[in-house]
């Protein structure tokens, strides 16, 4: 996006392709896909435009093209970048045509990538299937990311920029060892350490290990996820 101008204008290369990045953020809740986005946006000074799918999406025939028509053309005006959240929700898999039902919905699909595609911008998808998503779609797009569950290094890091330094931290506490044993996102991590703190303020007004691996069990559970000791 910093040299799309050089490329496309002053090189020419803007009349042989899209001069818009389309990209897939892909891997599991919580590992950073849509701060990804906030950052790239705060690079570039563009505005973000986050979609919610469950605003967009309509039952009746030709609302959703409506209303997908009217983001892009707002986008367009300001430049900014779109980013759609759980994107195989919206952009999946054009099925087999059984039925009026199934025609409406491959037309979708193919109405989106023309949009996509004819969008000057730059337009990110976010999803934590990439194997839902439509063949037509992945084959577009510029850039496919893999967003990874963090190592232990990783892991270590992010406790420690989620515990502020002036959080009552016993010395018993670990977070090498925590982060070694434990895998978690970072978006699991950001709850635990949440979690730990409200646990410790109601009991001794410092933050143990004990508590640690209590927010730990709490979110495994709200996970779906077998607890860890």
């Amino acid at each position: 996006m910093q040299y799309a101008q050089i490329v496309n204008e002053e090189w020419g290369f803007g009349s042989r392709a899209s001069k818009g990045i389309s990209a897939l953020f892909s891997g599991d809740s919580g590992t950073g896909k849509t701060l990804a986005a906030e950052v790239i946006a705060h690079e570039l000074g563009l505005p973000l435009y986050k979609i919610d799918l469950s605003a967009v999406v309509s039952k009746y025939i030709g609302e959703t093209e409506k209303n997908l028509s009217a983001i892009f053309g707002e986008a367009q005006t300001g430049s900014a970048i779109l980013f759609f959240d759980e994107a195989d929700a919206l952009f999946g898999k054009r099925s087999e045509v059984k039925d009026a039902h199934d025609r409406y919905a491959n037309i979708e699909v193919a109405y989106l990538l023309q949009r996509i595609e004819n969008y000057d911008g730059t337009v990110i998808l976010a999803s934590n299937f990439r194997h839902n998503l439509d063949d037509a779609f992945t084959r577009r797009l510029d850039f496919i990311l893999e967003f990874p569950v963090p190592d232990a290094e990783y892991r270590r890091r992010i406790f420690e920029v989620h515990f502020p330094p002036t959080a009552p931290l016993s010395p018993e506490v670990d977070l090498a060892q925590i982060a070694a044993k434990y895998r978690l996102s970072g978006g699991n991590i950001r709850n635990v350490t949440l979690t730990a703190a409200y646990l410790a303020a109601a009991d001794g007004r410092v933050i143990t290990p004990s508590h640690i691996r209590s927010a730990v069990r709490r979110e495994n559970q709200k996970m779906g996820r077998l607890p860890e000791d």
